[in-house]
């Protein structure tokens, strides 16, 4: 079977290894589990996350196949159909929740997504750098999560989470692995970060 698919961000510049080594690969290796120390320093990564006034508002949900295979069938019957296709060979599934008020006081806090967000950001990039491949997905039936595994009402599912050793992209159906083989893009620094105003791109230099 072919190497694993290595896809380095062409960035304009030199940013860290791991930032530009991460990215969501769609093919998983099935016969290969997830150490349970593996998954724990991920979880460490996220645990040490910023977070406003430290509130650390997000919670996960944890599905190992090879410890819960009835929990882990459930979350994969809550993803869209295009993410079924390439997640039955994902050994791990996680679902990310933001809560909606501080713990300490019962006021809302708006960060919480936010927060949840950079969590999950410290989750990839440490599998980055152990060779865990992490993929966040938005295509999921959120209400049929929140009815299937008791989510209280004050949380929100924020997205599903792949984890797992990459493979090979042959193993991916044609339209899945066209996706996975096509090439990484971002829009140029001055279509998302304003500098003076808004809509007044950075300039570079």
């Amino acid at each position: 079977m072919p190497e694993p698919l290595e896809k380095r961000a062409p960035t304009s510049l030199p940013i860290h290894d791991i930032l530009s080594r991460r990215w969501s690969s769609r093919a998983y290796n099935a016969t290969r589990p997830v150490p349970r120390e593996q998954l724990t320093l991920l979880l460490e990564a996220a645990r040490w996350a910023p977070s406003c006034n430290g509130d650390e508002p997000w919670r996960y949900l944890i599905w190992d196949r090879s410890r819960d295979p009835a929990g882990w069938q459930k979350a994969y019957d809550c993803l869209w159909e295009t993410n079924r296709k390439w997640v039955q060979y994902v050994p791990v599934l996680l679902l990310s929740c933001a809560g909606s008020h501080f713990a300490a006081t019962g006021k809302p806090n708006r960060w919480t997504q936010h927060d949840t967000g950079a969590a999950s950001c410290s989750l990839a990039l440490q599998g980055a750098a152990i060779g865990i491949m992490v993929h966040q997905m938005g295509g999921f039936d959120v209400e049929k999560a929140r009815a299937a595994f008791a989510i209280p009402a004050d949380y929100t599912p924020m997205a599903m989470i792949a984890i797992g050793y990459q493979s090979s992209p042959d193993i991916l159906d044609p339209e899945t692995k066209e996706k996975e083989l096509r090439p990484r893009s971002r829009r140029a620094l001055a279509g998302s970060f304003f500098e003076g105003g808004w809509g007044q791109g950075y300039a570079e230099g």
